[in-house]
């Protein structure tokens, strides 16, 4: 039986897996081990998606261009992005942080929140279930470097593994928090988007302890309910609770970075329909439907994006159908710009389970024949089956999204 002093009245836990990418790529290639490298999307990527320590000491950065990272480090060595490799160590790590607590929160793909609060009795106390935690997180990763926030809140327990890497563990006891967290950039906050950053900076606050001193009223007035949560999470007392369940998701989207200079009509065409196709082929994988479809494209002059909301007919998504919209946005909207990037995504989702009885004759021949090629590319490989167009898509692998998630809706990662 654990001694009753070692209880918290509430304890989280917040997990990172350090330089996640960059680690795995070490931890499979010994010759890469203790060497800058920097991960990115493909053999020809050209912006990191991460980097390895042993890059960052000297300067280099995630989302970083690998021309600029090279002239900060020489030596860097770049290496092609492998999402599925990723997305099967970490699930096999957020399915074992339930054998610590049932009360797990999956963030991203290399970073999860547990509350083991009502895990005292069995664990031990928090500093014991961390390190209980770091141990399985090493057996089943194969080693490789994770950083713990110990806290009462998920707020500053995700400050607390920022603050020791790699493989660093932080402990911020409840009681201690307002003080610990006085002098901590209000950056570090999660939550804190850049309007309420330069709002709180009219006031002069610019660390947790500066909003801390300001009357709740300041933020609660002009933010409401994340007002009143920034405010409190500054002084650790906030009660976001961890939330193990995920929600359906409310948008369905995917986005691709051209080659630099694009203006042809044709190359921006086969990208939208790249798109088109992959966000129709998602929401048929999870009963879907969508009730508007947003495009946008990225322009290369700064500030001269453009972007539309189509409504849509609830059927069976249909990939031609979408792309069609495009072709519309493009006539419309698009002037001969270079574009740098394109982006499709479905929004107002309703699921169709138990539907099938509403759909017409020509919707049910539809689902048989998306149902018969969706098998055949599930099987075989993406696209195995696709418009004769895209033979002449961007051979650039798929990414991990934010959105990922181990199971459920968010869980695909294509080959």
């Amino acid at each position: 039986m654990v001694p009753f002093t070692c209880y918290w009245p509430r304890a989280i836990l917040h997990i990172d897996m350090n330089a996640f990418f960059a680690s795995v790529e070490q931890r499979d290639f010994p010759e890469l081990r203790g060497k800058p490298i920097g991960v990115t999307n493909g053999e020809v990527g050209t912006t990191l998606i991460t980097c390895s320590h042993e890059a960052r000491a000297w300067g280099v950065k995630t989302g970083m261009r690998v021309y600029d990272a090279r002239r900060l480090c020489p030596g860097l060595i770049q290496r092609p992005a492998r999402p599925k490799v990723y997305a099967g160590i970490s699930t096999r790590i957020m399915h074992a942080l339930q054998d610590i607590s049932p009360d797990v929160e999956v963030f991203s793909v290399d970073e999860a929140f547990i509350d083991v609060t009502h895990c005292q009795r069995l664990h031990g106390s928090p500093e014991h279930i961390a390190y209980l935690t770091r141990q399985r997180v090493h057996e089943i990763s194969g080693g490789l470097p994770c950083s713990i926030g110990v806290a009462g809140t998920k707020s500053t327990a995700k400050i607390a593994s920022d603050m020791k890497k790699p493989n660093g563990l932080t402990m911020i006891p409840p009681w201690e928090a307002r003080e610990r967290l006085a002098e901590v950039p209000m950056k570090k906050v999660c939550g804190l988007g850049p309007n309420i950053a330069e709002f709180l900076s009219l006031y002069g606050a610019r660390t947790c302890g500066d909003v801390a001193r300001l009357p709740m009223t300041v933020l609660a007035r002009r933010y409401g309910v994340t007002g009143k949560y920034l405010w409190l999470a500054c002084q650790g007392k906030d009660t976001e609770p961890v939330a193990p369940d995920v929600a359906p998701p409310q948008s369905v989207g995917h986005g691709k970075v051209l080659p630099p200079h694009t203006a042809s009509a044709r190359v921006i065409e086969i990208y939208l329909r790249h798109m088109c196709e992959k966000v129709a082929a998602r929401l048929r994988r999870y009963d879907m439907q969508a009730g508007r479809l947003y495009l946008g494209l990225r322009l290369e002059a700064p500030g001269e994006d453009i972007a539309q909301l189509f409504t849509l007919p609830y059927g069976p998504p249909d990939g031609r159908h979408l792309f069609e919209l495009t072709q519309k946005f493009l006539r419309h909207r698009w002037h001969g710009a270079a574009v740098t990037h394109v982006q499709v995504t479905a929004l107002h989702l309703r699921s169709t389970s138990g539907q099938l009885e509403l759909f017409s004759d020509a919707d049910t021949r539809a689902l048989n024949r998306f149902s018969t090629i969706d098998r055949i590319n599930a099987r075989y490989g993406e696209f195995t089956v696709a418009p004769a167009t895209l033979l002449e898509r961007s051979t650039m692998p798929n990414v991990i999204a934010p959105a990922w998630r181990p199971d459920g809706h968010r869980q695909h990662i294509p080959e």
